[in-house]
């Protein structure tokens, strides 16, 4: 029987970084969080004490005691769309309209998960604002897409008329909302209502198209209300009179039962509810028990670093996401870029597609790496293979997104990435089965389309208190916008003092106009994200929202793990994994000892010396590469070497076959142990420090800062002791064991290739062994 073997992922926290890290993570996103925590309590509070006792005084509640009253005890209320029109002023109000005057929300109610439409009732009387009608339609559409049944409890006394063209008329005006309810009953999602006061002009719609209507004694539900009609034909009358339960109960068959208070109609609307089929989530777990991960969620705040541009392992993310810490990677040894797989959450199978930050493989150079993060043609056909697969099974995806854009230039383009990207864009703009996505960090450029953002119509999008939603980052587009003004090392070219004050102010003010822009709460208050959610609540949210999409039975694909579309790809992964691991082992020469003890270049090519003059050098010591054609070959010690290196040709410089690469002096007395240790990557007792692969070394987090440690400090395992910068991103340099870091062996901001000692450590276990 075909299967999935899951596998254990991710270590405990500790093992990754060092407490001082992990510390500082946390107590960032611990800011982070208590910032975000204080806006939501200000959305939840509406108008605040004052206008919530209005509403007790009527003898009514206020919508988050009927929300209260509605969900199961015990349960968890999700909102989304809770920072939509957060610090935005209105014309005609004094006051802001905290979550647009709406709340929407997955309400579990008698084991099932709905979504709920709430007039917040502290708002202005649950007015209309700008925004409102586009956040109704945001959740009539979540409803609509996971077959949810739609709850409405409707308070509402209608647009708000200063801003009504802001509201009333588009494609995404009021009118809309009572689209979104018609096709919803079309599709047959149930949609009950409760009317508990004000129901005014085109909102009295949204009931009437309900399969249930409830009706309070305070409710009514008028084209006009009593003033316009008093206005325009001189009758002093109620809005009770005019559309009260009386009326649209007893006369005009408008609404279907009449109740005396709003407990009563949140009651009647739970029975309701309790009449629908019962979830098919049971059905799809096959057996399975939902288990937490194994790895906390609590975790991980300490894993993202406090600088966006430094990279982290997702795998560590996934691994306190999914049932038990289990996942099951598929295609692992191509695209490395991107990790694609299937885990549980809550016992109901998933896929994951998340964007890899750390450096991988570079698939057509042999030894040589390339920055995370970023979408290569590999990893592209890699995520349109796998999405289409998940699609054909049924299997819901969740999307991790921390994307730096595409890979750039000749070659990036001579390889097709066009085209890849393209089939990618067409496969998630056709799949049918549900995706969610998370921005855990990075959106950018066409990176955040090609990775299922809103554009592409993931079921709900999510946020975090660091997610970074942008074109470019601001300094890349200030520096995009006065391109024509700067030199080729994007300066300032014109010598004029005023002319370049005004330059560096325009820089200066667009850089951060744009970091402005990408504030998360930003986008969420543009409707470009749906919620914002601490990084340590999203197992919570993912449990809610994979249950969702496995709820309603019958209306989407769904098939038997056994016979899974996916399986043909793991059919054809191990043939793959051979061709790839053939290409990927990183090819070595060994360099040639002559008479003269000299030792000379195996092969012709471009010489990079990855050792320094006098380091001691042993049997198998990686003494540099000969990039050969493109490929770069590792050139080690022949055996029975034993010397300290002189002479060494310095480079990148071209090499023939035979020409000396350095000379061997007799090592000092007593360094016999010592020239053990260099063939292990040590020079003179020190552990050496090396880069994964090329770039930029920094020894402090910017550049003002001071530096993580200085020669001669103490260091902790997996301590960061610098920075390699990789394509504008940062990837920490961590200690491998606790230690002292003696010295530097390349100077701060200076270049480094792949292999090359950046810092010579001495292990605290070797000064232990001294005598």
């Amino acid at each position: 029987m075909a299967r999935m073997d899951l596998r254990p992922l991710g270590v405990a926290v500790d093992e990754l970084l060092g407490e001082a890290v992990r510390d500082e993570n946390a107590a960032h996103m611990a800011v982070l969080d208590g910032a975000l925590a204080e806006k939501l309590a200000v959305v939840q509070a509406g108008w605040g004490q004052k206008y919530a006792d209005r509403v007790h005084q009527k003898g009514k509640l206020t919508t988050w005691e009927r929300i209260d009253l509605l969900k199961d005890a015990g349960s968890a209320v999700r909102p989304f769309g809770s920072l939509v029109n957060w610090g935005r002023a209105f014309k005609g109000s004094r006051r802001l309209a905290p979550g647009a005057g709406v709340v929407t929300a997955f309400v579990r109610v008698c084991d099932r998960w709905t979504i709920v439409i709430a007039n917040d009732n502290t708002i202005a009387s649950g007015a209309w604002w700008p925004k409102t009608p586009e956040k109704i339609q945001r959740a009539q559409e979540l409803a609509q897409r996971l077959r949810l049944p739609v709850i409405y409890l409707v308070d509402c006394s209608g647009l708000f008329l200063p801003e009504q063209a802001n509201s009333f008329s588009g494609r995404t005006g009021a009118g809309f909302i009572f689209k979104r309810n018609a096709l919803l009953s079309a599709e047959g999602v149930p949609q009950i209502a409760g009317v508990f006061g004000d129901c005014i002009a085109g909102g009295g719609y949204m009931p009437i198209i309900s399969d249930r209507v409830y009706m309070t004694e305070q409710a009514y539900m008028v084209i006009a209300g009593a003033a316009l009609i008093k206005g325009a034909k001189s009758q002093a009358l109620t809005s009770l009179d005019i559309g009260g339960p009386e009326v649209h109960v007893g006369q005009s068959g408008c609404a279907d039962v009449r109740v005396p208070d709003d407990p009563t109609c949140i009651a009647a609307i739970r029975r309701e509810i309790e009449r629908l089929p019962t979830t098919a989530v049971a059905f799809y777990r096959h057996g399975q028990r939902p288990t937490p991960p194994r790895l906390p969620p609590a975790e991980l705040p300490q894993l993202f670093p406090v600088n966006h541009r430094h990279t982290y392992d997702v795998r560590e993310v996934i691994a306190r996401l999914v049932d038990g810490s289990l996942f099951h990677e598929v295609l692992p040894h191509t695209g490395q870029e991107i990790i694609v797989g299937v885990a549980r959450v809550q016992g109901l199978w998933v896929g994951i597609l998340a964007n890899n930050q750390a450096p991988t493989d570079h698939p057509t150079q042999p030894g040589a790496k390339r920055a995370g993060g970023i979408l290569y043609r590999d990893g592209i056909a890699k995520l349109a293979a796998f999405s289409r697969a998940c699609d054909a099974d049924g299997l819901t995806m969740i999307w991790l997104q921390d994307i730096g854009g595409f890979d750039i230039g000749v070659e990036a383009e001579a390889r097709g990435l066009l085209g890849y990207g393209s089939s990618l864009i067409y496969t998630n703009s056709t799949n049918q089965t549900p995706m969610f996505t998370v921005l855990l960090r990075k959106a950018s450029g066409a990176g955040y389309y090609a990775m299922a953002g809103h554009p592409y119509d993931p079921v709900l999008q999510l946020s975090t208190p660091i997610t970074r939603q942008a074109v470019m980052e601001g300094r890349t587009l200030a520096i995009a916008t006065y391109n024509s003004k700067l030199d080729d090392n994007f300066e300032i070219a014109t010598q004029d003092p005023a002319e370049r004050a005004e330059i560096e102010q325009g820089m200066t003010e667009t850089a951060a106009r744009i970091e402005a822009d990408m504030d998360p709460v930003a986008s969420a208050s543009r409707m470009d994200t749906d919620e914002i959610v601490p990084v340590a609540e999203l197992r919570a949210w993912l449990e809610v929202v994979v249950e969702a999409a496995y709820q309603s039975i019958g209306y989407r694909r769904v098939k038997n793990p056994r016979i899974w579309a996916l399986h043909d790809l793991e059919a054809l992964s191990p043939r793959v994994r051979d061709v790839v691991d053939a290409r990927a082992v990183p090819a070595a020469l060994t360099a040639v000892l002559d008479p003269d003890e000299q030792l000379l270049a195996p092969t012709v090519g471009t010489w990079r010396p990855a050792l320094a003059e006098g380091a001691l050098v042993g049997e198998g010591t990686l003494l540099g590469t000969i990039e050969r054609v493109g490929e770069p070959l590792r050139v080690l010690a022949p055996e029975g070497v034993h010397g300290v290196a002189t002479e060494l040709r310095a480079g990148p410089a071209p090499v023939q076959r035979g020409e000396r690469l350095l000379a061997l002096d007799e090592p000092a007395a007593g360094a016999g142990a010592a020239v053990q240790r260099a063939a292990a990557g040590r020079s003179e007792g020190l552990l050496g420090l090396r880069a994964p692969m090329s770039g930029t070394v920094w020894r402090s987090p910017a550049p003002n800062d001071p530096p993580f440690v200085r020669p001669g400090d103490t260091v902790e395992r997996r301590a960061t002791i610098g920075l390699l910068e990789v394509m504008k991103t940062f990837m920490p340099l961590l200690a491998p064991e606790h230690c002292v870091l003696e010295r530097w062996a390349v100077e701060d901001g200076g270049a480094v290739d792949a292999d090359q000692p950046i810092a010579w450590l001495r292990p605290i276990s070797d000064i232990l062994d001294e005598p």
